[in-house]
């Protein structure tokens, strides 16, 4: 805070060390209505794939081309298409989704002073106060991550999402990196850096399917969801919301009847 004649002018900082000091209690209040709201909004969805990337890319770029073609192959497959909701990629893949008729087209989209708003190709959504809360809902439905070249934030999400897969706080999901160009340097540093150090272990760099080829990602989340619909059978998880669903998609799609029950 600081005096100018007479007046006291207040800082940006100054607003937000009183913001948090007066909205404790009240943010405890948000956070919750996010998961909830989360929770209600997706429990009910079958089988989903996340799909981050840049919000500052256009349609006339390669990448937002590859996205909306990608996400489309997978709702053409029955798979919902779940993103941050904004523009560029983001847009780009709900776009995708959003042509097919018989998936939902998700967008989990945070309020921004710049970049960050909802795009028209959404059928569902949903507003977060809080990155984390929302970081949550993007991975906790989704059975596989798609990530596009992007910024701080899509490499935020790459990591969280390697950091879940590698200590098994989710299981059956793969990760996918779409853009060798793009990430081909990253990738060589964890290998150069993180693995030769001894740092991460040669099956954490497996975690990473780096690819440019569209039906190879289609062709793998098909696997994964079968053996993920068999883990739960062993796990005695068919009760479950999640489970039926995902069987009732490869039931319409596959043919599929209890494969790998025992």
């Amino acid at each position: 805070m600081a005096r100018r004649h007479g007046k006291t002018k207040e800082y940006e900082s100054s607003r937000y060390v009183k913001d948090i000091k007066s909205a404790d209690v009240w943010s405890v209040f948000k956070i919750i209505a996010d998961f909830v709201q989360g929770f209600d909004e997706l429990g009910d969805l079958g089988p989903s794939v996340t799909i981050f990337g840049s919000a500052r890319l256009d349609e006339n770029h390669p990448y937002y081309t590859q996205a909306m073609t990608l996400a489309n192959m997978l709702g053409e497959k029955g798979y919902n298409v779940i993103t941050g909701g904004g523009p560029g990629i983001m847009e780009a893949a709900n776009r995708g989704a959003y042509e097919v008729e018989t998936v939902e087209s998700i967008g989990l989209n945070i309020e921004l002073a710049t970049e960050q708003q909802p795009n028209p190709y959404i059928t569902k959504g949903q507003s977060f106060d809080y990155f984390f809360s929302r970081k949550v809902m993007l991975v906790k439905y989704s059975m596989a991550y798609v990530i596009f070249p992007g910024g701080f934030g899509t490499l935020d999400e790459m990591f969280e999402a390697l950091t879940l897969i590698q200590t098994r706080k989710v299981w059956g999901v793969r990760l996918f990196v779409v853009g060798t160009e793009f990430y081909a340097p990253l990738i060589q540093f964890i290998k150069d850096k993180m693995l030769a150090e001894g740092m991460i272990d040669e099956i954490d760099v497996r975690l990473i399917n780096l690819t440019d080829d569209l039906e190879f990602v289609v062709r793998e989340i098909e696997k994964s969801l079968i053996s993920q619909i068999q883990t739960m059978e062993k796990e005695g998880l068919t009760d479950t919301k999640y489970y039926k669903a995902l069987a009732s998609h490869v039931d319409q799609t596959h043919s599929y009847a209890g494969q790998g029950s025992s």
